[in-house]
């Protein structure tokens, strides 16, 4: 039986974001992005079979959370039912400990694999979570930043820039803001 998925597009500050929704909770969301189309573009490239549809009650609720959020207004969002059902059990017990992680705290991609005791590639992995991860925010991989509490990566629209705002933002402080992860310039 296939699950229907629902999304919605809203304009918080920093650009326009996306949550989409299934019965079972929230299965993704778009972090701001400069345009309406590229948050749809985004979430349809990882979301197949999606229906547009203005928010229920309940994603309003979220929706509202989520724009406070971006304006600076504590927020904490581990009460939300996530659909997971797309991801790994590893994943899904990566995700849920980030979910641990409140308003201005931080951990390092080592120090979430020691807690979940995943071995001598447990930082790559954490990593490799943070990348994919379908629900960025509600499932707070901005959190977790690379050894030294350097800012690590970000795949979200605005990349590392993106990361340190919204962690200046939470008011949490770092030694450096220079990303570990450089690319090549000729």
């Amino acid at each position: 039986m296939s699950v229907t998925h629902y999304y919605a597009t809203f304009e918080a500050a920093h650009g326009h974001c996306a949550i989409l929704w299934s019965e079972n909770g929230i299965a993704g969301f778009r972090l701001p992005a400069a345009s309406q189309e590229e948050t749809v573009l985004s979430i349809s490239r990882r979301h197949a079979s999606i229906i547009e549809t203005d928010p229920d009650a309940r994603m309003a609720g979220v929706i509202g959370r989520v724009k406070r959020y971006f304006d600076g207004e504590q927020s904490d969002f581990s009460d939300l039912l996530l659909d997971l059902s797309a991801q790994t059990d590893l994943y899904r017990q990566i995700y849920a400990a980030t979910r641990r992680l409140g308003w201005g705290t931080s951990t390092t991609y080592g120090a979430l694999a020691a807690e979940l005791e995943l071995g001598p590639a447990g930082a790559w992995t954490i990593g490799q979570a943070m990348a994919k991860n379908p629900i960025p925010l509600i499932i707070p991989c901005h959190r977790v930043l690379a050894a030294g509490r350097k800012i690590g990566g970000f795949s979200a629209p605005g990349g590392t820039d993106a990361k340190l705002r919204m962690l200046e933002l939470e008011g949490v402080e770092l030694p450096e803001t220079t990303p570990a992860q450089q690319s090549f310039a000729f």
